[in-house]
């Protein structure tokens, strides 16, 4: 589809430009005020442009059991998470088409998927999720989410000896899984594109990485994982390896500039240097680490250290939410707490490059994504300025990030095509989904966790906390 935005409000050095854009065959042709209209007429009057932002980690299955999971930290909330996990691909489907929606309406143009797979379901897994995605026409890095040890494995021994359990999959069936999901799903130039994935250090063996590293550089793939988002986490690498995380991920390979690492919450100054001089990103999830007693990422002391910073939802049980501009702001203004110096704070602007080009440098797809310039792909937000949150005028984009903006985005298109107008998703019928997934789940007020009765003890003791 070929159409020219016509006197739009897009971001300049100072201040704003009012221009037009024409986008040709999904792509930005030209921005310069008074074009020739080409396809189809957009009025862009009082409204702001920006490229679409991306939603750098989340996990759509989660949503099932959003605003359930106690208040605990993530090594108990995630006992809690995998003994309810959905084990329908239905279920996956569904909640998939939820997450893009609510990424889409807040802003998103792409989304990181680090999936969990229904075990003996893998393959089906990823199949409704691409599903999901290809019809809502969002654009979506799809990461299975691997492992191969149990869960009890992640918790530091505290210098104790004890059992762990034996993954139920082995390392190779693991990667033959994901030879598999790449041969059947891998297209980017369809807009749906598969990671590397493996849940992290935590839970992986190296020959897992190692793994991964081949079939990254074999077909091109991005990298992506959890990474020191817990004090425990910290302690168990120092356990496994002797030193940190992140050097032992330097010395796997593991790092490089198609890397994307999640949370980032308890690294260190040398820890810092090196995912800088590997060229690795950070995903900011500042919602979850909050919701899980994590920590702060100190992402004002990667960005002076010249790594590059996106945001990211989180799972929508660990957030409880896939607001993208809730992210961005209280990923923003957090940091405010942080550092004493308030010209190391961050700007709205500098917000939205982050969550757009910063984004995509995480992807490998910044010459394609991430900002309004001539050539990349036309994924584009466009926001309502007479929206009732985004008045009176003042900053357009200070009234974006800093504000609380409601029904404010009025269009998006993804590869040139539109698949959000009048602020409403056009491709998918909305209300049936809503009614899909109100049927097909019911009221929670109290459950049991068997695996977190089993963790608890454990883990108050590792981590210094007094006995139940």
């Amino acid at each position: 589809m070929n159409f020219t935005l016509q006197q739009v409000l897009i971001p300049a050095t100072q201040g704003y430009d009012t221009v037009d854009v024409q986008i040709v065959d999904g792509r930005i042709a030209a921005i310069a005020a008074h074009l020739e209209v080409i396809g189809t007429t957009v009025d862009g009057r009082n409204k702001l442009l920006l490229p679409g932002f991306i939603n750098a980690h989340t996990h759509s299955s989660e949503m099932w059991q959003r605003g359930l999971i106690p208040p605990v930290p993530l090594e108990l909330w995630i006992a809690e998470l995998y003994d309810f996990t959905p084990l329908h691909p239905e279920q996956i489907y569904l909640s998939a088409l939820g997450t893009a929606v609510e990424t889409l309406l807040s802003g998103g143009t792409t989304v990181v998927d680090h999936l969990v797979l229904i075990p003996g379901q893998e393959i089906a897994t990823i199949a409704a999720a691409v599903k999901a995605y290809r019809e809502i026409g969002i654009r979506a890095f799809i990461a299975p989410l691997i492992q191969d040890q149990e869960l009890d494995t992640g918790l530091p021994t505290g210098g104790r000896s004890k059992e762990t359990s034996v993954y139920h999959r082995s390392t190779d069936a693991t990667l033959a899984i994901l030879q598999q999901a790449i041969d059947q799903f891998h297209h980017p130039e369809q807009g749906i594109a598969i990671m590397v994935a493996p849940t992290g250090p935590q839970l992986c063996s190296d020959a897992l990485f190692t793994g991964c590293i081949e079939l990254s550089d074999r077909y091109h793939l991005g990298r992506h994982l959890h990474l020191l988002e817990t004090q425990a986490q910290k302690l168990l690498a120092q356990e496994k390896y002797g030193y940190s995380a992140v050097e032992h991920l330097k010395h796997l390979g593991f790092l490089n500039h198609r890397t994307s690492l999640a949370h980032c919450v308890w690294l260190d100054e040398a820890d810092i240097e090196i995912l800088a001089a590997t060229q690795a990103t950070v995903v900011h999830n500042p919602l979850s680490n909050l919701r899980l007693g994590s920590g702060i990422a100190p992402i004002l002391k990667y960005q002076q250290a010249g790594v590059n910073v996106t945001f990211g939802c989180d799972g929508a049980a660990s957030n409880d939410s896939q607001d993208l501009l809730e992210a961005i702001k209280i990923g923003s203004i957090l940091h405010n707490v942080t550092d004493l110096d308030y010209r190391h704070w961050l700007t709205p602007r500098q917000a939205v490059e982050m969550a757009s080009l910063g984004g995509a440098t995480g992807l490998g797809m910044a010459n394609e994504l991430g900002s309004l310039a001539v050539g990349k792909q036309a994924d584009l937000v466009l926001y309502d300025l007479t929206s009732l949150s985004l008045l009176p005028r003042t900053d357009p984009i200070g009234l974006l990030i800093w504000g609380r903006p409601t029904a404010a985005i009025e269009s998006v298109w993804v590869r040139g095509e539109q698949i959000v107008a009048q602020h409403q998703v056009t491709t998918i019928d909305v209300p049936a989904l809503r009614h899909q997934l109100f049927s097909q789940s019911q009221w929670h007020t109290e459950r049991q966790s068997p695996t977190v009765k089993q963790f608890e003890a454990h883990y108050r003791s590792v981590m210094g906390l007094p006995a139940l």
